[in-house]
């Protein structure tokens, strides 16, 4: 039997393809559980996986090298796809399958399967990042191969197989989460007018029930990087995990979106990323005072590329690369201290330091000050202006005008 290593979450899709793959194409399946932070959502998983039929599973903790190497790496970038979305999902699926190339390489499998269907951008994710790491492995992708022409048919061959699934026809939508945020899509959502319930969000309450007063914080950046909240050292995934809680106990990071998918189509997604939201406000407000102002107006203008490249599963690619080495000669000095107030849904930046700033009171002020004279600026505005001046010369010349 030719082995497969199938990324595996225990979720409606993956149980169903476990045993499809087992029963119907006759593979020994090798089930992959990557734990970026779902929580007990994993509760069983390894038992789950077996009892569905596989031969082997690795299920492995991966918060920390998410947290470090993928989410923090991103945030340096301020990635935002399409104004809203912090790219939870997008960023996690290159570090999956790194992860599950290895264990096909170590355990002589000749190929790799995934869950994603052939409608959404995950299939892209996890298809780029194998082209990229392990080129002679086989890809089976199910959702383009079966019989299967919907979620209610994969309920039923769950039924009839007793395969135990957390979905039901009721609450068909489907979830993914870890660390950086949760999403939501399908079922009742597709109907873009139609509100999201609140009982189906899970890491933040709803701004109208949040606490009436504000919670503050201080986040310490060390080159770009969150190092501290409230002048504790933490690990990535710890500090992550405590934003977490303390946005989503205020209403922070929810977003409801109907987004343009790498594929063609748009799609309708409802996300929580109450830490990924205050990280991002903060850093944005400590790279306010430590970058020049060319090379921010630079980094913003890349932001867009790199969050595509994020979105549309270019994480290893050589631009990818090159943009990651640009964002890093940037972050040198991003060093310093940001604090924000926390209160009902917003997450509002009250004040920011560095020993590295750029920023001096002594220049901005709006007294004396020694290194600005307001004469020259008359100067400044005529030469800035001369281009508009002479347009408006030579259009007046060609109508007759004086």
């Amino acid at each position: 039997m030719e082995k497969v290593v199938l990324a595996y979450s225990g979720g409606l899709d993956t149980s169903v393809i476990l045993k499809w793959l087992k029963e119907e194409k006759g593979y020994d399946v090798i089930a992959f559980a990557a734990d970026l932070g779902q929580g007990k959502e994993l509760d069983g998983i390894r038992r789950k996986a077996e009892e569905t039929g596989a031969s082997k599973v690795y299920v492995e903790d991966l918060t920390e090298e998410f947290a470090r190497d993928y989410v923090f790496e991103m945030l340096k970038a301020n990635a935002v796809y399409e104004d809203k979305y912090l790219l939870g999902t997008s960023i996690a699926r290159p570090l999956i399958a790194k992860k599950q190339v290895e264990i096909a390489l170590k355990e002589n499998a000749g190929a790799v399967s995934h869950g994603a269907t052939g409608k959404g951008n995950d299939q892209v994710r996890f298809e780029l990042t194998y082209a990229a790491l392990a080129p002679g492995l086989k890809v089976i992708a199910p959702w383009r191969e079966w019989s299967f022409k919907s979620r209610t048919d994969l309920i039923d061959y769950a039924k009839k197989k007793k395969i135990p699934v957390p979905v039901s026809k009721q609450k068909p939508y489907s979830s993914d989460r870890n660390l950086l945020h949760i999403s939501f899509e399908g079922g009742i959502l597709e109907d873009p007018w139609m509100e999201p319930p609140d009982d189906m969000f899970v890491m933040s309450l709803s701004p109208e029930d949040a606490p009436d007063k504000p919670v503050y914080i201080e986040i310490d950046f060390k080159k770009g990087v969150p190092s501290a909240v409230d002048g504790e050292k933490m690990t990535p995934g710890v500090l992550l995990q405590h934003l977490n809680e303390l946005g989503g106990a205020n209403g922070i990071g929810r977003v409801d979106i109907v987004e343009n998918r790498y594929v063609g189509m748009k799609s309708r997604g409802v996300y929580e990323t109450p830490g990924g939201t205050i990280l991002r406000e903060a850093h944005i407000a400590i790279e306010s005072i430590t970058l020049d102002r060319e090379v921010q107006h630079l980094k913003n203008s890349l932001a867009l590329k790199y969050a595509e490249l994020v979105y549309n599963g270019y994480w290893f690619s050589p631009e990818m690369g090159l943009l990651r080495n640009l964002v890093d000669e940037t972050q040198k000095n991003v060093c310093g201290k940001v604090r924000l107030k926390l209160y009902k849904g917003n997450c509002v930046v009250t004040g920011r330091k560095s020993d590295l700033s750029l920023y001096s009171e002594d220049f901005a002020t709006f007294e004396q000050d020694s290194v600005y004279d307001q004469k020259d600026a008359g100067g400044f505005i005529k030469i800035n202006g001369l281009r508009m001046k002479i347009r408006k010369i030579l259009d007046g010349k060609k109508h007759g005008k004086k």
